[in-house]
């Protein structure tokens, strides 16, 4: 009955080691899947300072979803041609700051959050720049080819609390 537990045990010992063996492998290759979430998510946070959307559908999957403030925008194709890109050619700045991002990994999957501040200027109104404290979130999958693309995203805004005086 022993030697029967102690081969369960060793058994038992053994999957364990493989397990831990298999995690301190992979560790490497997740953080390279993080930081080429990260790139992926900053490709398209350049493009929007650039004011330009060109390309950017590569980023994305064929059929992703985008949430904007409550709104449905449908795929990334149809948010970038009936809403970004029109939205873009208004502005005569777009600046991220304070940004950060947070990636978690599960499989061929990645979901991200990601805060930040964003200033806009305005052509019609270079002297009043629109300043907001911005949140994304994220799901990102793995495609064939060994690249991530967004699968749906979600953003809302809102107007920075004035800071409280000490």
């Amino acid at each position: 009955m022993f030697v029967k537990h102690l081969s369960v045990f060793a058994a038992l010992a053994t999957a364990l080691g493989l397990s831990a063996f298999t995690a301190q492998a992979q560790a490497p290759h997740a953080s390279g899947d993080e930081a080429a979430v990260k790139a992926v998510l900053r490709q398209y946070q350049q493009a929007v300072q650039k004011l330009d959307t060109t390309g950017t559908h590569r980023l994305f999957t064929a059929d992703s979803e985008v949430f904007e403030s409550g709104g449905v925008e449908g795929t990334y194709r149809h948010y970038a041609a009936h809403h970004l890109a029109p939205e873009l050619r208004e502005f005569s700045a777009f600046t991220f700051s304070d940004y950060q991002a947070k990636v978690r990994l599960d499989g061929p999957y990645a979901f991200a959050t990601e805060t930040y501040t964003y200033t806009i200027g305005l052509k019609k109104d270079p002297k009043t720049p629109i300043v907001r404290k911005g949140v994304a979130t994220s799901v990102l999958r793995k495609n064939a080819a060994g690249q991530w693309q967004i699968v749906s995203t979600h953003t809302s805004a809102r107007t920075p609390r004035p800071k409280k005086q000490s």
